[in-house]
Order: structure tokens, then C-alpha cells, then sequence
């Protein structure tokens, strides 16, 4: 981009299916991390805002939960509407799928965009996977023909191969305008909120497959102590049963968590970390509005 471009500033909404790698994206384009990635699907429970700014934009990114299926606990009900209300307030939808995969879930997620006038553009992700980069042009046609994307752009948010092409289209399709937040600032999201979604991917990564879907993290003291952040996090499970899963044979695992998530801390905050972590039951918490509602689950509807 040349310097006598115009200034164009707006929302971009990352919108597709769990696990196809929207929040590596976003963390990707940013430059560093901000947004919680893991292996498994439906990591992402909230819409995050990721804030680039440079001397021609500033594109405001909106991390959504991945639409699925699954609508039978209020937890999924939530994520779905959460991910769909992002497409609504935006000016470009980018739709992240997995470079030569098209499942029934993308199936899903493109029918809800057909009901969209915002701009589409198509990001084929994980290219880097493909041995044979011929194998891609065909697939780039083949999803060229189920709607009118207004860009198709095959990358690598984990390599950051090709991450300059989707930022130019997104640029193009931008209205001019000033900054909408200030240049420095990185994400709307509060450092409370950063926190805890520190410390839940780390349990996503540690525990196994079921486990990290019936779990959640509130932050119960966030301090400020001459420079030194303490802050104090329980972790709520739906049974008894699991409370000793997450905390490991002699505490082992929940001290693995704890030293991960305040590492990661420190490098978000630039400071040092006191973290402690506790672990209580609430039973039935994912499938309780009210409960959802109190642990921070309706700040983005």
C-alpha cells in the first residue's frame, strides 16, 4: 500500500466452521497473540476484537465461536448466535475454510452468509498442508461457483503465507474513515477477560477430548500491586468428579496450567504475574441461561 492511499477504517467478521483456524488468523495478522487457538474444536466461546492499525487502516477483526451444528446445550446456542449476530454490524465477512476440505458444517455456514449484503471474501486456509499446490486451483473453482465471493484467497495463517493478499482485498473493500479506537489499542477486551481465556486455553491443551467443554474460568481478583499483577481465577467444572481431573495426580496438572497461563500472562501484560487457581463444581452450568449469564456469557449479544 502506497502512502497516498486513503485512510479506510471498519469491522471485519472471521466467520466459519470450529477448528478451520480463524483465531490463528487473527493472532497471525496481528502480530502477536490475543485470541486462545487449541486442536480442538469450539475453543473460541466469545466475540473477541482484534484492533490492527497501520499508517493507510485500521481493520477492527472480530473473532466468532465456530457455527456448528450442535444446538442442544444453551453453551452451543450461545456460540451460534454469537458468531451469526457478528455478521450483522460489519463491513466485510471474511469466511475461513480448510483449503481442500468442504463438510456439511461449511455447508452450514454458507448458507446463514447467503442471507448477508455484506462483501464475502473466501480464505482457503492451511495451504501448506497440500503436498501438491496444482490440487488447489480446481478446489479454488469449485467453491467459486457455490456463491459469489468477492475474493478467494488460498493461505497459511500458521506460516503467514500469502496473509498480505487477504489484507489488500479486505483494504479495498473498506469505506474511508477515521480510526474508530486509538492506534495503540489492541483489543476492546478487558485484561480480566484476557485472563481467563488465558488459563482456559491452557486447560484445553492439557486435559482430554470431553473435559474443556464443561469447564469455564471467572476471575475473581485482578490487582494491580506496584507493577505486579494479582490475580486470583476459579475454574468451574459441571461434577465432582472432574474437579480431581483438572487438578492432576498431587496437583501436578492444575500447577502446569497455572505456570503456562502466567507465563503467557506476562508477555500479553509486559509485567510480572501472581496467578493462583482454585477449582469448585457448579453443576449444569453450560446448560443454564441464568449461569451463563453470570459467568459473562451474554456480553456479546
Amino acid at each position: 500500500m502506497n502512502e497516498e492511499q486513503a485512510f479506510r477504517s471498519g469491522y471485519v467478521a472471521i466467520i466459519g466452521r470450529p477448528n478451520v483456524g480463524k483465531s490463528t488468523l487473527i493472532n497471525r495478522v496481528l502480530g502477536q497473540k490475543l485470541c486462545i487457538t487449541s486442536r480442538r474444536p469450539q475453543t473460541t466461546r466469545h466475540r473477541i476484537l482484534g484492533i490492527k492499525t497501520t499508517e493507510q487502516s485500521q481493520f477492527i477483526y472480530v473473532d466468532t465461536p465456530g457455527i456448528h451444528s450442535d444446538g442442544k446445550r444453551a453453551m452451543n446456542r450461545y456460540m451460534n448466535r454469537a458468531a451469526a449476530a457478528s455478521v450483522e454490524d460489519v463491513d466485510v465477512v471474511v469466511f475461513v475454510v480448510e483449503g481442500m476440505k468442504w463438510t456439511e458444517e461449511d455447508e452450514r455456514v454458507l448458507q446463514k452468509l447467503k442471507e448477508t449484503t455484506k462483501p464475502v471474501i473466501l480464505v482457503m486456509n492451511k495451504i501448506d498442508k497440500l503436498e501438491d499446490k496444482a490440487t488447489l486451483f480446481p478446489q479454488v473453482e469449485k467453491l467459486a461457483a457455490l456463491f459469489k465471493f468477492t475474493d478467494i484467497v488460498p493461505l497459511s495463517a500458521r506460516k503467514g503465507i500469502n496473509l498480505e493478499s487477504l489484507e489488500e482485498s479486505i483494504y479495498k473493500l473498506m469505506p474511508e474513515g477515521e480510526m474508530i479506537f486509538d492506534e495503540d489499542q489492541l483489543t476492546d477486551r478487558s485484561s480480566r477477560f484476557l485472563a481467563a481465556e488465558m488459563v482456559r486455553e491452557k486447560l484445553f491443551r492439557h486435559l482430554g477430548q470431553e473435559l474443556p467443554y464443561s469447564l469455564t474460568v471467572d476471575i475473581e481478583q485482578f490487582e494491580d500491586d506496584n507493577g505486579m499483577y494479582r490475580i486470583s481465577a476459579v475454574i468451574y467444572v459441571e461434577r465432582s468428579g472432574q474437579k480431581s481431573i483438572v487438578i492432576g495426580k498431587k496437583g501436578e496438572l492444575l500447577k502446569q496450567v497455572g505456570k503456562d497461563s502466567r507465563e503467557d500472562m506476562e508477555k500479553l501484560f509486559g509485567c510480572k504475574v501472581f496467578l493462583q487457581l482454585w477449582v469448585k463444581v457448579r453443576e449444569g452450568w453450560s446448560d443454564n441461561e441464568r449461569m451463563l449469564r453470570s459467568l459473562g456469557y451474554n456480553d456479546d449479544l
